[in-house]
């Protein structure tokens, strides 16, 4: 079952490569994958800006979401490690082994409910262009095998990011990840706006967000920026 599972998110994966390229909706797909395939308890995806910084792009939930942006405010977390050393960094136990290393950050990741926490480097050759988290509830390190899979779907992330076509258009690395942040932007605007106009909570106004963009078959982005500018009624 693992097997088949796994060889359908690949494709999933391949078949958005194909496809009129969504970046921020493929990265939100892979932070949803890699919760069901991977058996943790969230995902969440960062990418450098054209300035160098990580910024947060995909979260499997939207507790996970703030805390990522908690990370990148307190300066300290395993994301950030990560990217900065172009390693993998796995916490068993964020009460005894991350509450040393990043006080803060274990701190707010226990109190959210998560125990443990790994983070992989998303790597182009040498350069590191961000990094994938994998959140647990519950203490214990990743198995090997797990580890080998969410590395090769964040290798599959870097790949869609980079992916040819893109980049035979005259589109710089910069300019394309800087693209998928300013989305990520357009969306957080969008989900306020459902939020307010629907009466229901930010995690209820994304999942309506990207339901609605799929069913009429439009970008994330594109259909987030509708919303905000009121073209579109959702």
């Amino acid at each position: 079952m693992r097997e088949r599972q796994l060889a359908a998110v690949f494709v999933e994966m391949a078949d958005t490569l194909v496809a009129d390229f969504d970046a921020i909706e493929f990265l939100h797909v892979l932070a949803d994958r890699c919760v069901s395939l991977l058996e943790v308890s969230a995902a969440g995806l960062l990418l450098t800006d054209q300035r160098g910084a990580l910024r947060v792009v995909a979260a499997s939930s939207e507790e996970t979401r703030l805390l990522e942006l908690f990370q990148l405010q307190s300066d300290e977390g395993p994301c950030l490690d990560c990217f900065h050393t172009r390693q993998p960094v796995g916490v068993a136990d964020l009460a005894t082994d991350g509450a040393p290393r990043w006080p803060r950050f274990s701190a707010e990741a226990r109190r959210v409910g998560f125990a443990s926490v790994h983070a992989l480097p998303m790597r182009l050759r040498d350069d590191a262009i961000g990094a994938l988290n994998l959140f647990d509830v519950r203490v214990g390190s990743l198995p090997a095998e797990t580890l080998g899979v969410a590395q090769a779907l964040a290798d599959v992330a870097t790949i869609g990011l980079l992916q040819e076509r893109i980049i035979r258009r005259g589109a710089t690395l910069a300019e394309q990840l800087q693209t998928a942040l300013n989305s990520r932007i357009l969306i957080e605007q969008a989900k306020g706006v459902i939020a307010e106009r629907k009466h229901v909570d930010v995690g209820r106004a994304f999942a309506l967000l990207r339901t609605a963009a799929r069913s009429q078959n439009r970008h994330l982005s594109e259909f987030a920026s509708e919303v905000v500018d009121g073209a579109t009624n959702l």
